[in-house]
């Protein structure tokens, strides 16, 4: 780890930051870096459309894109930064996605719940997130039982798992009642779990299960001077507050809520527009 060399300061989250060292630049992918056909927000005439690079295949069907700009600019923040993908979703989901980078030295996945290594599992890393969530919360097979207890068929799709850590249901937005998500935060909140409801999915997750605890972690690693962030939903909010400096676009959960930080930039832009506003803006910043 690359050492300070003069009095650390204090970053908003108050940890040590040094004087010397990489920037870190850790990102959520969905509706942050990358874009569903749903999530592209396209408004214009078709052909002044952006030019769409797939970096998602699922099922032999394209699944998720980001605008040729936004690739260049990534393969720039790559080089200038420790670029750290950081996910809510599932190792085998994230590794169906390729960025047009080289492999990330780092990458978050399961909301902090992996820690990948040159795309291995940090095994230390995992072991003690669970001993925490153990300690810490109710047992994931209660909250899946109030899920599948409380949930209508009318509205509900799908009830999943991910890696064995939370819980999330697929629905019909369109059916679902207004205040169902606010009773199971309610419910989930006094037993240590967290609800954010992102398009489609409802989460529910383990409260010490964070990306920004992952993210303190490969800084520490890496002897980072400066910590970026970026995302879009609830579930990115403990990393964005963690950074030294963060953006979220104008879309999405976070955005939905009016949430704000003063060292976390509200970008107007929204769709697959707003992750190359964000790409720029973070390689400014690495620069500086």
């Amino acid at each position: 780890m690359t050492s300070a060399t003069t009095t650390p300061a204090s970053g908003p989250a108050g940890r040590a930051t040094p004087a010397t060292g990489p920037v870190l630049f850790a990102s959520d992918l969905d509706r942050t870096l990358i874009y569903s056909a749903a999530a592209l927000g396209l408004t214009g005439p078709d052909n002044m459309a952006p030019r769409l690079l797939c970096v998602e295949v699922y099922q032999a069907k394209p699944l998720s894109y980001l605008t040729e700009t936004a690739a260049e600019l990534l393969r720039r923040a790559a080089d200038a930064t420790v670029l750290v993908p950081t996910t809510t979703r599932t190792r085998e989901q994230y590794q169906r996605v390729r960025l047009p980078i080289p492999t990330p030295a780092y990458a978050i996945c399961a909301n902090g719940g992996h820690l990948l290594v040159d795309g291995r599992t940090d095994e230390d890393w995992h072991a003690a997130v669970r001993t925490r969530l153990t300690d810490e919360c109710a047992p994931l097979a209660e909250v899946r039982a109030h899920l599948r207890a409380t949930a209508d068929p009318a509205w509900l799709l799908k009830e999943r798992v991910a890696e064995e850590l939370f819980a999330y249901l697929v629905v019909d937005r369109a059916q679902l009642p207004p205040t169902w998500v606010k009773e199971l935060t309610e419910w989930a909140e006094p037993r240590g779990w967290t609800v954010s409801l992102q398009g489609r999915k409802i989460y529910a997750v383990p409260r010490p299960l964070t990306k920004s605890a992952a993210m303190a972690e490969v800084a520490r690693r890496t002897g980072a001077r400066t910590t970026l962030a970026a995302g879009d939903s609830l579930l990115d909010a403990d990393l964005l507050l963690a950074a030294d400096h963060a953006w979220r676009p104008g879309h999405g959960e976070l955005a939905e809520t009016g949430w704000q930080a003063p060292h976390v930039t509200a970008v107007a832009d929204r769709g697959v527009g707003a992750g190359e506003r964000i790409l720029a803006e973070a390689l400014r910043h690495a620069a500086a």
